[in-house]
């Protein structure tokens, strides 16, 4: 995430609370629900989590 090019970029917070409330808006509004990710797929974080995963079978090696 390059937070400061993304978001914060060119912004004038009035305080740190003002600042946190912001990026916090941002991280669960837009970045974890809408921005794709190309490391997950080009998904969401929560469209990746919500994708069902498919477990593969153990195998289990015949040399012991």
């Amino acid at each position: 995430l390059n937070l400061k090019m993304e978001r914060v970029w060119q912004r004038r917070y009035a305080n740190h609370d003002e600042a946190r409330r912001d990026i916090n808006q941002y991280i669960v509004g837009f970045y974890n629900a809408v921005r794709l990710h190309s490391t997950l797929g080009y998904l969401s974080p929560a469209a990746y989590e919500a994708k069902p995963t498919v477990k593969e079978p153990i195998c289990l090696s015949e040399i012991t």
